[in-house]
């Protein structure tokens, strides 16, 4: 009975084995393409936007894996990221503007090489995208690619519509014109845009008349502060120069119409747009307020620093208009800076400074030292002098090294508490040519005076009788473009010396020339 079954048994097992080694014949699967899906931020629902906006999405391959994405708001131009989401900064270009963006997932069913063209789905998407590792700007064996599948053949798209909103404009505060000033004056504005401030385009100004836009002048959209400054005064109608932050490196090519010297003015700026969107002009001053710009009357100024009503003020007035028999009168301006100062006065005042060939300063004893230390050596070096009546603070002293910025000194003396009545400045014999100038005598007792012990440099010219206060009272420097005098010169007249004195250096030293 067995021998029969066994030879039953090898047959169907044969069959069995047969039919497992029979070769299939069915199909294999092809690759199929990803699908993409994309949203925005914050809101899914599209109205209208600010130009900013920030857009996310995601593909899924149902066979396979997502290398990366193409994306596009032209139709035209494909860009491939392997990121799900950007920040994207939308150009307007009308008051309102609708964007289509699209986002087409590719996967990763390459065919192995790289491809130096992508074109699916009657788009060419350039070719593969790679890192360059060399730099040389296109492949090269060896370097990184993406080998790109199938891209959705229906890429997620969405409609943009963009709101454009006019930008904003307004004055800083601190922009607070005097009544009065020279053809000098800072101001400073502030300009947003809901859009982003980089849509602003310009920033227009102009002088008195917003009516004549052939005087508008055209300002880069980024410019927040600028110093208009007039230098001609021979024209009846002189231009404006623009010096953008204030700076003498950086004056705008083309310059203002439109100024009224002797007379009040008013600044008018706008912002506009991208889209030509402007803001209303505003105005400085504001309404039914007035500021008036002074022309020079000649190339003299009288800096006061004097903050005390001692007579100081009509001193120097009485001096300058009979000086050298009334070279003078009439033919200089009077500058006053002691006190709180203007927020912008540090654009403005060596500014100022320029319009004038001469100077003579005169302080108290509390003067605007820093504006001294900073700006009296640009100040010569732009070919100007200076005739400085200084009086320093009592506590605490000013630092040597402060005042050797625009001194030629060593160092101070030890405060000398008060200068009797009738004490002379007289001649430095150390300097034989100081003897030619006139002794000048204290009509008044003064109070807190230092000495200068000066560099080799210096010109020694006054020193006290007795040596009441040590060192030196009055010096120039190597150039002599400057002259210092320790002692408010209104209390050294009692000889009637100082009109002489101030004949001697302004006219003989200095060689005024109108």
């Amino acid at each position: 009975m067995i021998k029969k079954i066994l030879p039953l048994l090898i047959v169907i097992l044969l069959v069995f084995i047969s039919g497992c080694s029979e070769t299939p014949t069915g199909v294999a699967k092809s690759n199929l393409p990803p699908t993409t899906k994309l949203f925005l931020y914050p809101d899914s629902t599209v109205s209208q936007q600010p130009s900013r906006l920030k857009v996310y999405w995601w593909g899924d391959d149902p066979d396979g894996l997502v290398v990366g994405f193409y994306f596009t708001w032209d139709d035209i131009n494909w860009t491939f990221t392997t990121k799900n989401d950007s920040l994207f900064a939308l150009q307007i270009g009308a008051a309102d503007t609708n964007y289509i963006f699209k986002v087409a997932a590719a996967d990763n069913g390459g065919n192995g090489v790289y491809d130096n063209q992508v074109v699916q789905n009657g788009i060419n998407f350039g070719p593969e995208p790679f890192i360059d590792a060399n730099g040389n700007g296109k492949w090269d064996v060896g370097e990184k690619f993406y080998d790109i599948g199938l891209i959705d053949p229906n890429p997620a798209s969405i409609l943009i519509p963009i709101k454009n909103t006019e930008p904003e404009i307004y004055w800083d505060s601190l922009s607070v014109l005097p009544a009065e000033t020279f053809p000098v004056i800072s101001v400073r504005w502030f300009a947003s845009d809901l859009d982003g401030d980089e849509t602003i385009q310009k920033i227009e100004i102009v002088l008195n008349d917003t009516t004549n836009t052939s005087n508008y002048v055209a300002l880069r959209g980024s410019v927040r502060l600028v110093t208009l400054r007039v230098r001609d005064f021979t024209s009846p109608n002189p231009d404006t120069e623009i010096l953008i932050d204030g700076a003498e490196f950086n004056i705008n090519p083309e310059r203002l119409k439109g100024i009224r010297l002797n007379d009040t003015n008013r600044i008018f700026v706008r912002a506009v747009d991208l889209s030509g969107a402007t803001t209303p002009f505003i105005s400085l001053p504001g309404a039914n307020q007035s500021w008036f710009v002074k022309k020079p009357k000649g190339n003299f100024l009288l800096v006061d620093d004097y903050a005390t009503n001692d007579g100081s003020d009509q001193f120097y007035v009485s001096k300058l208009d009979s000086v050298n028999g009334g070279v003078l009168n009439g033919k200089y301006d009077i500058l006053r800076i002691s006190g709180p100062k203007r927020t912008f006065f540090t654009y403005d005042f060596i500014l100022t400074l320029k319009l004038f060939r001469y100077v003579l300063w005169y302080t108290d004893g509390n003067p605007s030292i820093t504006y001294a230390q900073g700006y009296i050596n640009q100040y010569l070096n732009f070919g100007g002098k200076v005739f400085l009546a200084m009086m320093l603070p009592r506590t605490p002293p000013p630092e040597a090294i402060v005042l050797q910025d625009f001194l030629p000194i060593d160092s101070l003396s030890n405060l000398v508490p008060s200068i009797p009545n009738s004490t002379e400045l007289i001649p430095d014999v150390s300097n034989p040519g100081s003897s030619s100038y006139p002794v000048l005598k204290a009509s008044i007792s003064v109070f807190s005076m230092f000495g200068m012990y000066t560099s080799s440099s210096a010109l020694n010219i006054y020193r006290t009788g007795n040596n009441t206060v040590p060192g030196s009272v009055g010096f120039f420097n190597s150039t002599k473009t400057l002259f210092y005098l320790g002692v408010p010169l209104h209390r050294f007249d009692a000889n009637n010396n100082a009109i002489e004195f101030l004949r001697k250096v302004i006219f003989e030293d200095f060689a005024y020339t109108p």
